[in-house]
């Protein structure tokens, strides 16, 4: 069965996609909260996997709740925390349950996280598990034995277009397409000149791109992100514009640019949507794609 998200990549001119962060814990309320708001808004919700290495509730039980309540999840799966034998279950589980979207991801070291004696697994890398699912669409298990019941994924990947150097990034990109991804969404971008060089690039290959926008909240945030996480570089212009804003008011500001930035990439037509994230603020997504007249 062909996933409402899929639909929408190959019928939109303009896809929106954000992020829903698992709590850490049994309550299920926030997210919740945060799914009944956004289901009717987006064209599909991801679920973050033990995102930066945090142990958080899971992102396929995460997903099932999702699509319990009507929305469309996009699964994210890390390569970090299992093995091929239950990567590959997992995906088995997903398909049976309705869950045919899936964000496939090698994952982030487990010293940036809350469980630093944890033993990274990393027995394959996100391209392996791409190129998984399609073997295993087409009735075969990645040891070439035979499945019961097949599955049918949307799959997809991530780069980063704003990495310095960008070479290792596009050869990686080129092998995760060639693996079967459908869709990319990409790491944040800030830089949009720096971005449409990336899409001028992409044009070339079958697969749908969306760029990443996080939301920032402060500037103090924003020097955080270059300092701190790789491939994202914030302009300064962008925070001399944060560190602008009234007291109080940073939000509101933040709001405003990822606005501008979504309005940018849909009017210029650099690639086909955006994946919002809000990273805890989830709630801020309709008025982020309100401030972009989506």
């Amino acid at each position: 069965m062909v996933s409402k998200f899929k639909e929408a990549l190959e019928t939109k001119d303009f896809v929106v996609t954000c992020e829903v962060g698992p709590g850490k814990g049994t309550n299920l309320e926030k997210m919740i909260h945060h799914v009944q708001l956004l289901k009717d808004k987006v064209d599909a919700m991801n679920v973050t996997d033990h995102q930066s290495s945090v142990m958080r509730y899971p992102s396929l039980g995460s997903a099932l709740k999702i699509k319990e309540l009507g929305g469309e999840p996009i699964l994210q799966m890390t390569c970090r925390d299992r093995n091929r034998l239950a990567l590959q279950a997992d995906l088995l589980f997903a398909s049976s349950r309705g869950i045919n979207n899936v964000l496939c991801l090698t994952g982030d070291s487990v010293l940036l996280g809350d469980h630093k004696d944890a033993k990274p697994v990393f027995d394959i890398d996100s391209s392996q598990l791409l190129a998984a699912i399609r073997t295993m669409e087409r009735g075969k298990d990645m040891a070439g034995n035979d499945l019961d019941g097949g599955v049918s994924f949307c799959a997809g990947a991530i780069v980063t277009p704003e990495a310095n150097p960008i070479e290792p990034q596009l050869i990686k990109f080129e092998k995760k397409i060639e693996a079967g991804a459908e869709f990319i969404q990409t790491q944040a971008v800030y830089d949009l000149d720096r971005y449409r060089e990336f899409i001028d690039y992409a044009k070339q290959f079958p697969v749908k791109i969306l760029a990443g926008i996080i939301l920032l909240t402060s500037a103090g945030m924003a020097r955080f992100m270059n300092k701190n996480v790789a491939g994202v570089n914030v302009p300064q212009s962008l925070i001399d514009e944060m560190a602008s804003a009234p007291k109080g008011r940073a939000i509101e500001k933040g709001i405003e640019i990822a606005g501008r930035m979504i309005r940018r990439i849909r009017d210029e037509k650099m690639g086909d949507g955006v994946h919002i994230m809000a990273i805890g603020k989830e709630e801020l997504v309709p008025q982020i794609m309100a401030a972009a007249g989506l």
